[in-house]
């Protein structure tokens, strides 16, 4: 299995990013995709989640409203669209994976649940 992120870059704060994770030999339509970030020194940071139940998303109070998490079956990919960014948007990005659990609904921001993880990717919002 493998995640790989890209879409990361510099922007100025109140513009816009869109990420993207393509993934491979996962069955897409049944796991769970979500986005974390982690700046230096922390831990990583729930962002957003598309559950493999239909039409469950979830975010972080942070990013709610200016986040939007989406996903694409037939590519086998997920994405975060970023709006409206804020200098603490800052941090690198990471796409996460997780097998199909009934209980995906009770953990889905905890980090130590995901199977599989991207490598990462920089976003940088200047203030």
């Amino acid at each position: 299995v493998q995640l790989k992120e890209s879409g990361g870059g510099l922007v100025n704060a109140g513009g816009s990013l869109n990420l993207s994770c393509a993934t491979t030999e996962l069955n897409f339509k049944m796991t769970s995709m979500a986005w974390f970030r982690q700046t230096s020194g922390n831990e990583r940071e729930f962002v957003a989640a598309d559950s493999w139940r239909p039409t469950t998303k979830y975010y972080a109070a942070s990013v709610k409203g200016r986040f939007t998490i989406t996903r694409d079956n037939a590519k086998e990919m997920v994405f975060l669209q970023m709006n409206n960014l804020e200098h603490e948007d800052t941090a690198v990005y990471f796409c996460a994976a997780d097998q199909p659990n009934i209980n995906y609904d009770e953990y889905y921001a905890d980090s130590d649940q995901y199977n599989y993880w991207g490598q990462g990717t920089q976003v940088t919002v200047s203030s």
